[in-house]
């Protein structure tokens, strides 16, 4: 399931970010890139342990840390670091999916790509191109979200970067290993919890049937996750 989760980050925060970005030195994307991903990848990368990329993908991570809706539709176990990347000047990513297993730079932690994400960092109105299409069970979808917002989707989808032919679109990208590994477990998961939240504010706090639904909720989350 493809998921947009809006105002990750702030327009201010957006604006302070994109003031260290813009002053950031970009390396070819190609320096970390497979052999399949060598043929279709053309973009530029923050260095992972950059000052300013250490910086800004701890901010995202302390974000994240308290968004109801990231927790509710990740149940996330590891978070992979985030990292920095900037299309132009054509710039693109072909086709391809993302790797199972990621190793997070310096440590022993591997991380399993249940879920990968893209936070925008770029206003639609700044580039031409530059859609990120992921291809599911219902077709190809398109996504250009506004700065600040970020979409999450099965790491397992095929999926690629359009062409930008006009400016520029920087944004973080990472990847979480999730509690419930399946993604039907953590779509069903996540359509219950957003069920509950809704009813919520509309029922005493002692009402029976939500205090089941909730239970409900809880117990298959119990049975479905593995820490």
């Amino acid at each position: 399931m493809l998921i947009p989760i809006e105002n990750v980050l702030s327009k201010d925060e957006v604006r302070q970010f994109r003031a260290r970005l813009d002053a950031a030195a970009w390396q070819d994307g190609l320096a970390t890139a497979g052999s399949l991903a060598r043929q279709v990848k053309r973009n530029q990368q923050l260095d992972d342990a950059s000052d300013t990329a250490v910086a800004l993908g701890n901010h995202i991570l302390r974000r994240l840390g308290s968004h109801p809706e990231f927790i509710s539709a990740a149940l996330p176990n590891r978070i992979y670091p985030p990292k920095f990347n900037r299309y132009r000047d054509g710039g693109t990513y072909g086709v391809h999916v993302d790797s199972a297993l990621m190793q997070v730079g310096g440590t022993n932690i591997t991380v399993r790509t249940d879920l990968s994400a893209t936070l925008f960092l770029s206003e639609p109105d700044e580039y031409d191109g530059g859609e990120l299409q992921i291809e599911g069970p219902f077709g190809v979808q398109a996504v250009k979200l506004e700065a600040g917002d970020m979409v999450l989707y099965p790491s397992s989808s095929l999926h690629q970067v359009t062409p930008v032919t006009r400016g520029a679109r920087i944004a973080s990208f990472f990847w979480i290993q999730s509690m419930v590994q399946g993604e039907g477990d953590r779509t069903l998961l996540y359509d219950l919890d957003q069920a509950i939240q809704e009813l919520t504010p509309r029922c005493a706090p002692d009402d029976d049937q939500l205090l089941r639904l909730t239970g409900v909720y809880h117990n298959l989350l119990r049975r479905w996750a593995a820490t």
